[in-house]
């Protein structure tokens, strides 16, 4: 058997390039991208997702992955899967912030830990809604659900061809944005409570000056912030759908010309 050089490219490409569509994605997206991850778990993950994937994607055009046309489409698909598990992390994010900002109210924002998902230190309460995000992701199979949207990525937006566009790459930018927003959304309903509690305190400490509201307040916060936070854990479910709805939409989009 012989086998030409132009087979040979042809074959490299179609591996090569699908798994750097893969691998992208998972060094970005939640759980798959996290720091406690071993590259070398993440590398094996990648190549048993192209080796399946690889016969479900149309036929990728014959080019040198070393070339100058080869280095852009590389270039595309980093993009295309960075893009992808960024769309997904953006819910994770989301929740971290609504955890800092009812930690703050309750007096716990000096509190922080190790995230183990980005390697930085935050509250302890946003890590607390970070893990139980997790939990429901993987309940709610998020997991299958990312891997199909990556799949089909293939067809929409198709090696050599296609590439994201500008507009889409706004929408990416417009959904980061609704990740403060959709935080505020998230605590509001402990924040409002501890702020009530506030107000509280402020009300007994102008009526009873000589009474020490620091040495009764924080404690008396600190309490009522754990029994509000049970409440809102509880609540956390629809809200976790919502947001994943989001950031899948927003994946899904990729390849319909940001509409």
């Amino acid at each position: 058997m012989l086998f030409t050089t132009a087979d040979i490219t042809s074959w490299i490409g179609t591996f090569f390039w699908p798994f750097v569509r893969i691998a992208a994605m998972l060094a970005i997206a939640p759980i798959f991208g996290a720091k406690m991850v071993p590259v070398r778990a993440r590398l094996v993950i990648a190549l048993l997702m192209t080796w399946i994937i690889i016969p479900l994607i149309p036929p990728i055009p014959a080019a040198d992955p070393l070339s100058a046309s080869g280095v852009l489409v590389t270039i595309q698909q980093m993009l295309i899967g960075m893009a992808i598990g960024f769309s997904l992390q953006l819910v994770f994010a989301t929740l971290v912030i609504a955890g800092q900002t009812i930690a703050m109210g309750m007096g716990l924002g000096f509190a922080q830990m190790v995230d183990p998902q980005n390697g930085i230190n935050v509250p302890v309460i946003g890590q607390y809604f970070v893990v139980i995000a997790t939990l429901l992701f993987l309940a709610l199979n998020g997991h299958l659900a990312l891997i199909r949207i990556l799949a089909d990525s293939f067809q929409s937006l198709p090696i050599g061809t296609d590439s994201l566009t500008r507009e889409e790459f706004r929408n990416v930018a417009e959904w980061g944005t609704r990740m403060f927003a959709d935080a505020m959304m998230v605590a509001l309903p402990a924040v409002a409570s501890i702020l009530l509690v506030n107000l509280s305190f402020g009300v007994v400490s102008r009526s009873a000056p000589q009474l020490n509201v620091f040495g009764v307040g924080f404690p008396v916060t600190l309490t009522l912030g754990f029994i509000v936070l049970v409440f809102a854990i509880s609540n956390l479910l629809p809200q976790m759908q919502h947001l994943l709805d989001g950031a899948f939409g927003a994946a899904s989009s990729f390849g319909s010309g940001g509409r």
